[in-house]
């Protein structure tokens, strides 16, 4: 039986960590780091000096809209893809070798060729079948440069977003399926009930990036004379020969990315609140 007045065993404090030393790549980093800040604060100090109330009054406005434009396009493309998406993901991840075929040669399709060739391809390639679509009575559509943008935003933005529902699908446990054939239930009351809403938290980082890369990529409609952020900017420096707004059109594209991002995070953090472990 120990003695109850012996005294109690010391803990160790643990080891001071060891000091880092001032190796190469360190000073790169810092480097690099140093040269950042001063090209940012360069940038800011440019946007101040160069700002004139002038400029403000006679540009704003058509930047206001711009961005409005960009805004409609991104939002209703997303919406649109996300619909077009659906069959599209199914259909890759059918047993079927036509149905399967023909899905894996959209995404692949869509997901390997540029954007702005894409786009090339839909709005000056229409004009080459004019008598068709006038024929079909949908000359109307194919003529405006925006519904070319949207349509061609909308199928690029499908396949992507089919190959990410697609992944969450299959990522999710296969006993999620064998505990609902063990309820009873049906295949498809499983997946809609079960699945899908586990796959879509899932899916939901995946699917931020994707509208983040759709917010820089709606710049392409400008091309075709879109007057969304770009292609305000553009005719704002055709007519001013002034550098500076393209550098604002670039501070305002990211912060309409760091707004999405911070929404998009707080979106995470309240729909995935019930995996976080409490104490």
């Amino acid at each position: 039986m120990t003695d109850a007045t012996s005294p109690m065993p010391q803990t160790l404090a643990p080891p001071a960590p060891p000091k880092r030393g001032w190796t190469k790549a360190r000073v790169a980093g810092h480097v690099l780091l140093g040269l950042w800040i001063a090209a940012g604060a360069s940038l800011v100090l440019y946007l101040v000096t160069a700002f004139t109330p002038e400029f403000a009054d006679r540009y704003a406005p058509r930047i206001l809209s711009g961005i409005l434009v960009t805004i409609e396009l991104v939002v209703i493309s997303t919406v649109i893809g996300a619909l077009i998406s659906l069959p599209f993901t199914f259909g890759r991840m059918s047993k079927n070798p036509i149905i399967g075929g023909i899905s894996y040669a959209y995404v692949y399709f869509f997901r390997g060729t540029p954007l702005i060739a894409q786009v090339f391809l839909i709005y000056y390639g229409a004009g080459e079948f004019r008598g068709f679509f006038e024929s079909l009575r949908l000359w109307w559509f194919f003529s405006d440069p925006f519904y070319c943008a949207i349509f061609a935003f909308s199928l690029n933005t499908s396949a992507y977003q089919a190959e990410i529902l697609r992944g969450a699908i299959q990522n999710m446990p296969q006993g999620q399926w064998e505990a609902g054939d063990a309820l009873g239930l049906p295949r498809h009351v499983t997946f809609l009930r079960v699945i899908l809403p586990q796959a879509l938290i899932v899916a939901l980082r995946p699917y931020g990036n994707e509208i983040v890369l759709m917010i820089k990529g709606s710049a392409i409609a400008s091309i075709i004379t879109v007057f969304d952020l770009m292609g305000e900017t553009r005719r704002a420096f055709s007519r001013s020969f002034d550098f500076q707004i393209y550098l604002w059109a670039a501070v305002t594209y990211l912060i309409m990315v760091e707004t999405l991002r911070r929404v998009w995070d707080r979106l995470e953090v309240r729909l995935t609140r019930h995996l976080k472990r409490v104490g």
